[in-house]
Order: C-alpha cells, then sequence, then structure tokens
C-alpha cells in the first residue's frame, strides 16, 4: 500500500496499519526513510512561521532555515532512535513480547503519520503567528495525535504473536 494511503488509514485505525507494516518484516531502511521523510515534513511546516519572523522581526530567513535544517533533520533522528530505546525499555517491562524494530516502528511511523497535522500548524504559525489561539489549538492536536499514534503502535507491535 502507497504511504499516503496509509498515512490516511492512520487516522481511522492506527493499529490495523501498524500491525500491516509490522507483518512486512524488519527493514531498518524502510523505518529511517519514515523518520526522515516526517522530520522533513515537519522542517517544511517551520519555513512558513520563520518567513513571518524575519519580515516581522527583521531576522536572517536563512540563517534560520539553516538552523532549523540542521536542528530537524540531523540531530532530531538522533534524538528518536533515543526515544524509541527509552521507549522499547518501558514497554518491554510491561510487555515483553515488544522488539526493538518494534519500537521504532511505532515511534517513526507515529511521527511521519502525524505530519499533515504539523503542515497544517505550520500554516497557521506563518500566517496567525504561534501564540493565536487557533494556532495552539491545532498545536495540541498535532501533540494529541502524536501521542495516539504512538502509544497505539506500541500496543499493537508488543502484542504476543
Amino acid at each position: 500500500m502507497p504511504v499516503s494511503r496509509d498515512i490516511v488509514h492512520m487516522y481511522r485505525r492506527p493499529r490495523q496499519v501498524v500491525r500491516t507494516l509490522y507483518a512486512m518484516g524488519p527493514r531498518e531502511d524502510r523505518a529511517i526513510m519514515w523518520l526522515m521523510s516526517g522530520c522533513f515534513l515537519v522542517f517544511l511546516s517551520y519555513l512558513p512561521a520563520l518567513q513571518r519572523d524575519a519580515v516581522q522581526l527583521g531576522g536572517d530567513f536563512q540563517q534560520d532555515v539553516i538552523y532549523a535544517f540542521f536542528g530537524l533533520l540531523m540531530v532530531l533522528p538522533l534524538l528518536f532512535y533515543i526515544l524509541a530505546g527509552i521507549l522499547f525499555a518501558v514497554t518491554k517491562v510491561l510487555r515483553p513480547a515488544v522488539t526493538g524494530y518494534g519500537a521504532r516502528l511505532a515511534v517513526f511511523w507515529g511521527w511521519l503519520a502525524a505530519a499533515p497535522v504539523a503542515l497544517l500548524y505550520g500554516l497557521l504559525a506563518g500566517f496567525n503567528g504561534s501564540e493565536q489561539p487557533g494556532t495552539m489549538l491545532v498545536g495540541a492536536i498535532w501533540l494529541i495525535v502524536l501521542l495516539w499514534f504512538w502509544i497505539s503502535g506500541l500496543a499493537e507491535v508488543s502484542k504476543a504473536r
């Protein structure tokens, strides 16, 4: 199934999508691609807000983009590996059937699947500013969706087979 179709289905049946992806077998190349694609989409979501700040505050847009690129595409993936390791350890205590790859799949895929909400948040932050109630609401929805996907994914990959 194409990634875009899986992302749409993730909003209706997250556990079923994760189950299907997990059944494909451990593929680290696929997992890192999901992570990097999600980080790139979140980087794109930052661009409108960075441009807004550069215009309104007189900042250096190009420098801000370089910093955001480095942070989101170089540093954040490393932090996600650490997060996946921590979630693996915690889940392993509660449900011993979880695997390291399963934890990475749940975290990385959940990040990519929540990226459309991040894109909406970035657009709102660029047009309205990040302090507006509507923008903060969409940011909260993004966080809730991300946590929902992570918890659902971890629950699915940690089921005893």
